[in-house]
């Protein structure tokens, strides 16, 4: 899998976290069917490796989901036994390197330009700009791109409706949304108001051109 690809023609990377793990595994389920279908299942849900497991035994190729909140060389393996595609870190962690040695591409955390330079040295498919609300938002990504023109950057924390799509239009490759786009769905939330989000941000998504 080029995941730089995939998060380029995808453009929206939805986050899920949740504390009822049936819930969390219907929202998962709910995105796909609306044509969200690259997702992260953040670890630190509710029984997070059962619903990596049930979610790549229901959906089909089409849908590719990885675990978030990787932090542990054990995170890895456990991510990479439930079925998870790919990995996704807050910063550098042993989980990078051991995502590596098993061939699980990365998307690793960083929000300096000394920390964008170490994710790509451990070997970073793909850097998640995190948090990227914390210093500047769009206008930080599009001065972080100045001396980082190929890098594919994905912004998470603090990605709402409003920014998604300046952010994309700063460069971009993805964004990752979580509770802006979730809500308290994988909580045992209205699907039916998950879905008017998920309408709202692939409309913002696949409207916004770099």
């Amino acid at each position: 899998m080029d995941l730089p690809v995939l998060l380029r023609e995808r453009r929206l990377l939805a986050i899920v976290r949740g504390r009822r793990s049936e819930s969390v595994l219907e929202a998962v389920l709910t995105l796909a069917g609306e044509g969200v279908r690259l997702v992260e299942v953040s670890l630190t849900s509710d029984e997070a490796l059962d619903v990596l497991s049930r979610a790549r035994a229901e959906l089909g190729p089409e849908s590719v989901i990885g675990a978030g909140t990787v932090i542990t060389a054990q995170d890895a393996r456990d991510a990479r036994a439930a079925g998870a595609e790919f990995i996704v870190t807050p910063g550098l962690s042993p989980g990078v390197s051991e995502a590596r040695a098993l061939d699980l591409p990365t998307i690793v955390g960083a929000l300096t330009p000394s920390e964008v330079i170490a994710a790509l040295a451990a070997g970073a498919d793909a850097v998640k700009l995190f948090p990227a609300s914390a210093i500047g938002g769009p206008d930080y990504l599009r001065a972080l791109r100045a001396p980082f023109p190929g890098v594919p950057f994905v912004p998470v924390g603090g990605v709402d409706a409003e920014s998604a799509g300046r952010y994309l239009e700063s460069g971009a490759v993805a964004v990752g949304v979580g509770s802006p786009l979730i809500g308290d769905a994988a909580d045992g939330g209205s699907a039916d108001a998950l879905r008017e989000r998920i309408h709202a941000f692939r409309s913002l998504t696949e409207e916004a051109r770099p």
